[in-house]
């Protein structure tokens, strides 16, 4: 495996004639598939570059970013809370999970939240721009609907909250 570039968070390998996008340092990160008592879900809206449009997604961030002893799960949590304002009483590690196999070599942990508690209007962190979306679970299709109509980009792992499909 050689790099062919590297830039501040990403580096693109290459091994043979394959080539491949991934995180400096191996980053990996976590997502939080948040439930309410209530049976709704906690989404995140935010603006992504690459799409150069608004996305729909499940809260998430990258594990390692502040610090070599930080985990998965501490990870999770600290994210759930800066974008969502919630804090989970529990937590179920779901597994690692590969965000698209032929191009990137990055994962992430799916952590499910529940017995969530909001403490906080949640945003992010400064220079995020992050809208909180709290979702009944019976109207998730109507409500993805309706974003992809206005042009949002949907988060594929949404299809964890959509049951079978």
């Amino acid at each position: 495996m050689t790099i062919e570039w590297q830039g501040k968070y990403l580096e693109v390998h290459r091994t043979g004639t394959w080539e491949y996008a991934a995180r400096t340092g191996g980053i990996d990160a976590a997502v939080i598939l948040a439930l309410t008592d209530a049976g709704e879900i906690v989404l995140v809206e935010q603006f992504r570059v690459p799409h150069g449009a608004r996305s729909i997604e499940l809260p998430a961030g990258l594990i390692g970013d502040t610090g070599a002893d930080d985990s998965a799960d501490a990870a999770a949590a600290r994210e759930l809370a800066e974008e969502t304002g919630f804090v989970a009483r529990d937590w179920q590690d779901i597994g690692r999970f590969a965000t698209s196999p032929g191009m990137s070599s990055e994962s992430f942990t799916l952590f499910r939240a529940t017995g969530l508690t909001r403490t906080g209007p949640g945003g992010g962190v400064e220079g995020e721009d992050i809208v909180v979306h709290v979702v009944p679970l019976v109207d998730l299709p109507d409500f993805l609907a309706d974003k992809r109509r206005a042009g949002l980009i949907i988060d594929c792992r949404l299809i964890v909250a959509l049951g079978p499909v």
